[in-house]
């Protein structure tokens, strides 16, 4: 094992790691803040008892319904965690349901109580978004 000039070479190497390591970052963040104002609600509002109104960064207006909302529930009760297959029946959630209550899950996604009881969905905003752009 020859260890002459391996530390100036290590050195070297090193740095171009670092660089590379720190260009990769800069590409990861370019790329999560041109998609990430798409995904930035600028403004959550309850309309009634039974709507919601996003207004995202880009101007985007999405407006959902309770019974849709809840039918599209991602949680581990609503859909089956290793198949992905929805395991809640639409015909179950009742056109009545309303929101009973609504909060913020850190800066990423939306919790709901709804007037049936259930509540353990977390909606990520990216998923509200690709909702209510179907």
């Amino acid at each position: 094992m020859r260890m002459a000039g391996s530390s100036s070479q290590l050195s070297v190497a090193s740095g171009q790691q670092e660089k590379r390591k720190a260009r990769t970052i800069w590409e990861m963040i370019e790329t999560t803040e041109r998609r990430g104002p798409a995904i930035e609600p600028r403004e959550i509002q309850q309309e009634g008892e039974s709507g919601l109104r996003i207004t995202w960064a880009d101007d985007c207006v999405c407006r959902y319904n309770a019974a849709e909302l809840r039918r599209a529930c991602p949680c581990a009760q609503c859909v089956n965690e290793w198949t992905g297959q929805r395991v809640l029946k639409p015909e179950a959630v009742s056109e009545d349901l309303v929101i009973a209550d609504v909060s913020i899950v850190g800066r990423y996604a939306l919790n709901f109580r709804w007037s049936d009881g259930h509540e353990t969905g977390i909606y990520s905003f990216r998923y509200l978004r690709e909702l209510g752009e179907r």
